[in-house]
């Protein structure tokens, strides 16, 4: 039986990538659009809309990373250990979910 952590973890890796791939897709649609529509293409509407993709992407990853934490600390990791690794779940560049 799964646990409801490791299916949590499964759907948001799977939200992270579906939303990745949505990026990709609309990124390829407005070159050709570009191309096509020149003059007339809505660029400032594609633009805002990979914004807020892009900010779907970095609240996944922060999900992602307090997700794993939490995973971590209930197996007793401590706190110093988990900014050390937080960066190595999660996949993408490492810096989701970081705070300054």
């Amino acid at each position: 039986m799964k646990t409801p952590e490791a299916e949590t973890r499964r759907a948001l890796a799977r939200l992270r990538r579906a939303i990745e791939k949505a990026r990709r897709e609309i990124r390829g649609l407005r070159e050709l659009l570009d191309r096509t529509e020149a003059e007339s293409f809505p660029a400032d509407d594609y633009a805002e809309m990979d914004e807020h993709l892009s900010a779907v992407t970095e609240l996944v990853g922060r999900e992602q990373a307090r997700q794993q934490a939490k995973i971590l600390r209930a197996g007793g990791i401590g706190a110093n250990r988990l900014r050390r690794s937080a960066g190595s779940f999660g996949g993408g560049s490492g810096d989701e979910g970081r705070r300054p």
